[in-house]
């Protein structure tokens, strides 16, 4: 798998009673491919994977490979504290099949950059598939800092890194980094069109879940050399993303896929769903969704 274009990070879909609910996680996987991505991405932030056992990880990674049927390349988060955690669940994925990996940095306990560069070197000397280093700050209390980007950027199986931490002179310092070996992915949804224009790879999107026209709109624009309307299709995204503040992640983007593209549950508790009144102000804000369709 080569990183590229847009890879919407999946929504788990749970029945009512917050089990896995495998046709509806079908469901989405159709839903994203008719809309052109160019990749799936499973286990992630807003999928979850803090909530789910290991085999529920491993049932949601065999349903996505069995439903995508080979049609696009899948990524799996294996992240996890220790390292050697990691490569164990790093190796039962490839043995599925997978097509990538995604890794999100330590977490709970802050580990120093030193002991950081040594976790993903350990990762991708223990398995052969590409790997996509994962920043995000704000959950995990630490940061890959630019002296690990430069290192690991080297490393032969470390093929890029998905940037959640919300600042675009984050991403411009690590697209000195790219190469043609190395992809930079915007992983918050607002920085897309921009990552893009700065000379970045892709993003890992959320809102694609919901919105996932809207979010190819804005790759396909900007491929066509269309910047009004990609930066357009980029301004577009902000109403669900400020609606975001409404609940819990990922409580409001759940809700607003089953308004906007299809059902996929609740989330799992202690998460709550949102409540009537609540849910009505969501509504009003997709409006402009559903008159942009």
């Amino acid at each position: 798998m080569k990183f590229h274009g847009i890879v919407p990070a999946l929504v788990t879909p749970f029945t009512a009673d917050q089990r896995l609910d495998e046709k509806a996680l079908r469901g989405l996987v159709e839903s994203l491919i008719e809309a052109g991505v160019h990749g799936l991405f499973v286990l992630g932030t807003n999928g979850e994977f803090f909530a789910l056992s290991n085999e529920e990880k491993l049932e949601i990674v065999r349903i996505t490979l069995d439903a995508s049927a080979g049609r696009l390349p899948v990524m799996v988060g294996t992240g996890a504290f220790s390292t050697r955690e990691v490569i164990e669940m790093n190796k039962r994925v490839e043995g599925m099949g997978a097509d990538a990996l995604s890794v999100i940095t330590p977490y709970f306990n802050a580990v120093t950059q030193a002991e950081l560069i040594k976790h993903y070197e350990a990762i991708g000397d223990a398995t052969s598939l590409p790997v996509m280093m994962y920043n995000i700050p704000a959950k995990t209390g630490m940061s890959i800092g630019m002296g690990a980007v430069a290192t690991l950027s080297q490393h032969p199986r470390i093929k890029g890194i998905k940037d959640s931490a919300g600042n675009f002179d984050n991403l411009v310092q690590m697209i000195k980094y790219r190469s043609d070996d190395f992809a930079v992915f915007a992983g918050t949804d607002s920085l897309i069109y921009w990552n893009l224009l700065a000379g970045g790879d892709g993003a890992v999107a959320a809102t694609a879940n919901a919105v996932p026209h809207v979010v190819m709109s804005i790759w396909n624009q900007f491929q066509a050399g269309n910047h009004e309307a990609a930066k357009a299709a980029q301004e577009l995204l902000r109403p669900l993303r400020d609606a975001f503040a409404l609940g819990t992640m990922p409580s409001v983007l759940k809700k607003a896929t089953e308004l906007l593209n299809v059902p996929v549950g609740p989330c799992r508790s202690p998460v709550a769903p949102l409540d009537a009144a609540t849910s009505q102000k969501l509504e009003e804000i997709l409006a402009v969704y559903r008159q942009n369709a």
